[in-house]
């Protein structure tokens, strides 16, 4: 009989999630990495993913997000010099952030598992084709190619499973269940 695992403190839910979230962010990017090369293209996974962004019209839809929420905040316009940063700091902290709710809710249930994953991934998928389309950052999700959806449903996806994945092997190492058998 096994064990009843104990459940992480709030403050070790979090940080794990915060780790895992960032994993599941480069998962996802890979899956997006995947398709640039497929298009051709050939810059190396590091050029690919800071890559310069010269002006906000030339922004990802993180970057654009943030800058509304700076701009709002303090009431002043960010330059075109501050897309580049505050579009990458978005997206890692918009992963990451995710992947703390996931630690929270994942964390206080009895076992953690690498399949709450794909539901989890889904989720965030659905969640940006509701809020980001009230923004005016995307279309309705039925106006885009079944190819892009399915992309992009892929690259979330492997987004959830990279942070389920991670949460679950930080767990299993916090509790020494990695070293254990049977």
């Amino acid at each position: 009989m096994r064990s009843r695992r104990k459940p992480l403190t709030p403050l070790a839910a979090v940080a794990a999630g915060l780790l895992a979230g960032a994993v599941g962010t480069v998962c996802l990017d890979a899956v997006h990495y995947v398709k640039y090369r497929r298009a051709g293209a050939t810059d190396s996974p590091l050029a690919w993913e800071f890559a310069p962004v010269e002006s906000w019209e030339k922004a990802p839809d993180p970057g654009l997000v943030a800058k509304r929420l700076i701009e709002g905040f303090t009431q002043r316009r960010l330059p075109d010099d501050s897309a580049w940063l505050t579009s990458t700091i978005a997206h890692w902290a918009y992963g990451s952030l995710a992947g703390v709710a996931y630690g929270i809710v994942a964390g206080s249930l009895p076992r953690p598992s690498p399949v709450y994953g794909v539901p989890f991934g889904a989720v965030v998928f659905a969640g940006d084709y509701v809020a980001l389309p009230i923004a005016g950052l995307y279309k309705p999700i039925w106006q885009y190619d079944k190819k892009i959806v399915a992309w992009d449903l892929g690259a979330h996806v492997a987004y959830g499973t990279g942070t389920a994945l991670t949460f679950w092997l930080l767990d299993r190492l916090r509790t020494g269940a990695v070293s254990q058998r049977g």
